[in-house]
């Protein structure tokens, strides 16, 4: 037997790594199973991205190492990005670092930032990777609450200041996974001060920003001026463009936390495949109007769900982003309870609100994931199942 390193003790199982096993067992014995609980994008990306990757990966040149930080041209696709998109000016050679997906970049600024005892601030509920990735570094979390009376948006002025000369970072993700919430711009330019004022950086997860109904936009918080002085910003193509599996992501902001993640990065993995890098390029430069209807299908997802759980009871706010609805649970069940009966009852797989922190009990995460029939078919049996 060999002993694991203490700070493997930091880490949890992951959520969904057991419930995907549960649902495997319950497949394996023929039930009909409609995930509705992981927020991986069921749709394909635009065929023009894939031809590219198919293209490059026939070319014999192609298939070695690349630059570790990228090539130029996918910088310059992100810059470009983030110009049409937030209107925030990046420099491809200081501004960007590619990622293998946002995650792996969450882990890696952490590890890069935090030292034990460094107080990380994190909200709740939240998506787990922040605390995690933090607690895994010897990092202090402490819980910033967001709750609907306040826009699911974290109160900075009920922050201990007792705190602020201990906390290193503060962890941000809007459009919010899971609540769905939006930021404004007044609420980014008072956070880009909070962390000005008292030498925290701030950390902005904004995988969702593409994925927007209702006309709504959704900011990138370097827009704020100055932004880049106190704050990194993730995205990804993740969801903007259904490339999930592809692990495409990006670090942008701070130069000197693009510099030194970037040192940490370069020793642990040797960059991206090229046609992933190209096909990547093809999907921030090439025409962007099949997002419009990828982005208004997920809206009829949306409503068919939210009149669903009118039907039944249920309450949840109308998501002007993401692909998620934050609902409620009945009245008299525990989260997880709710979630473990409705899978057991009807072979639909929710998330769990505890499992993005003890605020989040009392509610369900509904990914809008399936195609349309099938989330019908899903919400048919929640109802039949709720109103016996």
């Amino acid at each position: 037997m060999f002993n694991s390193a203490e700070r493997m003790k930091s880490l949890t199982s992951h959520f969904f790594a057991e419930h995907g096993r549960r649902i495997s067992e319950m497949r394996s014995k023929g039930i009909d199973i409609i995930r509705l609980d992981v927020g991986s994008p069921d749709m394909a990306p635009d065929p023009s991205i894939v031809q590219t990757l198919i293209r490059g990966s026939q070319k014999d040149e192609n298939h070695g190492y690349q630059p570790h930080k990228g090539t130029r041209e996918l910088r310059e696709a992100w810059a470009n990005l983030y110009k049409r998109e937030y209107n925030v000016e990046l420099d491809p050679e200081v501004d960007i670092l590619p990622l293998i997906g946002s995650k792996e970049g969450i882990f890696h600024l952490m590890q890069a930032y935090i030292q034990p005892g460094d107080i990380v601030m994190v909200p709740d509920p939240a998506y787990l990777s922040y605390e995690q990735a933090a607690l895994f570094a010897g990092g202090d979390i402490r819980t910033l609450p967001i709750h609907q009376e306040n826009q699911f948006l974290p109160d900075l002025k009920k922050i201990d200041r007792a705190l602020l000369g201990k906390t290193k970072a503060i962890w941000l993700n809007y459009p919010n996974n899971p609540t769905t919430a939006l930021a404004t711009m007044e609420f980014f330019k008072e956070v880009i001060e909070f962390g000005r004022e008292n030498n925290i950086m701030v950390c902005h997860d904004a995988a969702y920003t593409q994925v927007t109904f209702d006309g709504k936009n959704a900011p990138s918080i370097l827009a704020v001026d100055g932004a880049k002085n106190t704050a990194v910003e993730f995205n990804s193509l993740s969801k903007s463009h259904n490339m999930a599996g592809w692990r495409m992501g990006v670090m942008t902001g701070n130069p000197g936390v693009i510099k030194t993640t970037f040192k940490l990065k370069s020793n642990v993995d040797s960059g991206h495949f090229l046609p992933i890098m190209d096909a990547s390029i093809e999907a921030m430069m090439g025409d962007q109007e099949w997002r419009i209807a990828r982005n208004e299908e997920y809206r009829q997802r949306r409503d068919i769900v939210l009149s669903y759980l009118k039907k039944i009871g249920l309450s949840a706010q109308t998501p002007q982003a993401t692909i998620y609805i934050w609902s409620e649970v009945p009245e008299g069940w525990k989260s997880v309870d709710f979630v473990n009966s409705t899978l057991e009852k009807t072979g639909v797989s929710f998330a769990p609100g505890t499992i993005f922190g003890v605020y989040g009990e009392g509610y369900i995460r509904i990914a809008l994931v399936q195609p349309l029939n099938r989330i019908i078919t899903a919400m048919e049996r929640l109802k039949e199942w709720i109103e016996k």
